[in-house]
C-alpha cells in the first residue's frame, strides 16, 4: 500500500481477535436477511446504525417502511465496504456521518470534511441523496449536549428522533415518488 493509499477505502473483513465469530455471524445473517426480505430502506453502517434499531422510534418510522437494519458496532468504513461487496446488498435494490465529541476537535473535523466529499460525490446521482444532520446537533458555542449524545459520539434516545424524523420525511418523499414511477405501494404507518 502506498503512502497515501487511505486504509478506509480498501475492503476489509473485522479481524476476529475475540475468536467469537460474532462479526461474520452477523455478516452472514443480513446476507440472508437480503435474500429473504423485501426491504424499501437498508441502513448499513456501525453502532449508530445498530442502536438505532433498538429505539422506539424505528419502531415508529422505519418499521412500517420493511427497513433492514445492517449496523454492526465497531465497524470502520473499510469493514463496511466489505460487507457491501460480499453479499449484503446484492439481492436488495436499494433506494452520511454525525458530528462527535462535546467540543469542537479533529475528528469531528474530519467527518465534516467526509460529508463535504460525499455530498460532492453525490451531486452527480439524482437517485442518491445526503442528509446532513450537523446543524441539530452542534450549538452555537460549537459544542454538543449530552442529552443529544450520551457519551459525545453515540446519540441517546432524545438525539435519535430529530435525525429519524428528517430521515423519515426524506424516504417518505423518494418513495412517494418511487411509487408514482411504477414501484411498490408505500406501507401503512404504524399506528
Amino acid at each position: 500500500m502506498s503512502g497515501d493509499e487511505n486504509p478506509a477505502s480498501k475492503p476489509t473483513p473485522v479481524q476476529d481477535v475475540q475468536g467469537d465469530g460474532r462479526w461474520m455471524s452477523l455478516h452472514h445473517r443480513f446476507v440472508a436477511d437480503s435474500k429473504d426480505k423485501e426491504p424499501e430502506v437498508v441502513f448499513i453502517g456501525d453502532s449508530l446504525v445498530q442502536l438505532m434499531h433498538q429505539c422506539e422510534i424505528w419502531r415508529e418510522l422505519f418499521s412500517p417502511l420493511h427497513a433492514l437494519n445492517f449496523g454492526i458496532g465497531g465497524d470502520s468504513t473499510q469493514h463496511v465496504l466489505w460487507r457491501l461487496e460480499n453479499g449484503e446488498l446484492e439481492h436488495i435494490r436499494p433506494k452520511g456521518l454525525l458530528p462527535r465529541g462535546q467540543h469542537p476537535n479533529p475528528l469531528r473535523e474530519k467527518n465534516r470534511r467526509v460529508n463535504e466529499l460525499v455530498r460532492a460525490a453525490l451531486a452527480g446521482h439524482p437517485r442518491a441523496h445526503f442528509l446532513d444532520a450537523d446543524p441539530g446537533f452542534v450549538h452555537s458555542d460549537g459544542t454538543i449536549s449530552h442529552h443529544d449524545m450520551y457519551d459525545y459520539l453515540h446519540l441517546s434516545r432524545l438525539g435519535y428522533t430529530p435525525v429519524c424524523r428528517a430521515l423519515h420525511s426524506l424516504l417518505l418523499r423518494l418513495l412517494t415518488q418511487d411509487q408514482g414511477q411504477g414501484g411498490a405501494p408505500l406501507p401503512e404507518p404504524s399506528p
